[in-house]
C-alpha cells in the first residue's frame, strides 16, 4: 500500500499533467479558431512552439532511455567480466 506521501506525491504530479494537458489541448486546438486581437492570446506561446516543445521533449526522452540502457548494459558487462 502507498503511503500518504506516495499518495500526494502522485496526487500532484496527476494534477501537473492535466494542467499541461488542459493548456496545451487549448493552445492547439482552440485557439487557432479565435480572433488573433483577442485578450487570449497573450496567455500562449506563438503557435511554433506548440511544435518545437514536444518534440524537443520526445528526443531528450529518447536520449536519456538511450543513456539509461547504455550504461545498464556496461554496468551488467563489468558484472559478467568479474565473475568469469
Amino acid at each position: 500500500m502507498a503511503t500518504g506521501t506516495d499518495q500526494v506525491v502522485g496526487l500532484g504530479l496527476v494534477a501537473v499533467s492535466l494542467i499541461i494537458f488542459t493548456y496545451y489541448t487549448a493552445w492547439v486546438i482552440l485557439l487557432p479558431f479565435i480572433d488573433s486581437q483577442h485578450v487570449i492570446h497573450k496567455y500562449f506561446l506563438p503557435r511554433a512552439y506548440a511544435v518545437a516543445i514536444p518534440l524537443a521533449a520526445g528526443l531528450l526522452l529518447l536520449l536519456f532511455v538511450g543513456l539509461f540502457i547504455t550504461y545498464v548494459m556496461l554496468k551488467s558487462e563489468r558484472v559478467t567480466k568479474k565473475t568469469q
